[in-house]
């Protein structure tokens, strides 16, 4: 559903913007069924711009999302901390939508295909290389980085006995588009309590 949003959001992104930031309110299951797709702009400047989306089934709103586009400029003077490690990412690459299948790195392990190999304690990685969204349409960065974010959940609480919590939100907020067809999502950390739980995660690409 989060690809989806994104998809009907950017149609509301002005040239030279980016999708800064995407929240998705998923408050209602959302049935294998036609749906219905609405977005508003809320707010239109001259460096940001505001949208809203909601989704719909049988007359009821079940999942709605916000999109922040920003203009795109010139750094500011200045250095700045930031997290300076390498990403792992898989020795083989793909130039193809959705030309390979979904890979899972638990801890130090290699790279595997088997979902079941993965069912442990340790940090998670998944690499995907999405195809369409939408059957004879290409899919875009925004749609890759809002399908992915929304594994966040699973990323984060993946465990020994598998993924013990239900995400009702997700925010994805970037720093510019992904480039190429294939991404990655790290768990980066979690924070429970009476079973609430929040995760984080990192997306990044090659």
């Amino acid at each position: 559903m989060a690809g989806m949003l994104a998809r009907e959001l950017e149609t509301h992104c002005p040239e030279g913007f980016i999708p800064a930031r995407l929240t998705v309110d998923l408050y209602q299951p959302v049935d294998n069924a036609a749906f219905d797709l609405r977005s508003t702009v809320v707010r239109r400047g001259s460096r940001i711009t505001v949208a809203d989306a909601a989704l719909s089934q049988d007359g009821q709103q079940r999942v709605r999302a916000t999109a922040v586009f920003l203009t795109t400029g010139t750094e500011p003077p200045g250095q700045l901390w930031s997290r300076d490690e390498p990403l792992p990412v898989p020795p083989q690459e793909s130039a193809v939508p959705g030309g390979t299948p979904p890979l899972f790195k638990s801890g130090d392990r290699d790279w595997s295909e088997d979902f079941a190999a993965n069912q442990n304690a340790d940090r998670k990685i998944f690499w995907q290389n999405l195809p369409p969204l939408v059957a004879g349409e290409p899919i875009t960065g925004f749609q890759r980085a809002a399908i992915l974010g929304d594994s966040t959940n699973h990323v984060c609480h993946w465990g020994t006995e598998g993924a013990g919590y239900i995400n009702a939100d997700v925010t994805v907020a970037l720093s510019r588009l992904p480039i190429g067809c294939e991404l990655g999502l790290r768990a980066d950390n979690t924070i429970a309590s009476a079973g609430v739980s929040i995760g984080s995660a990192t997306l990044y690409d090659r």
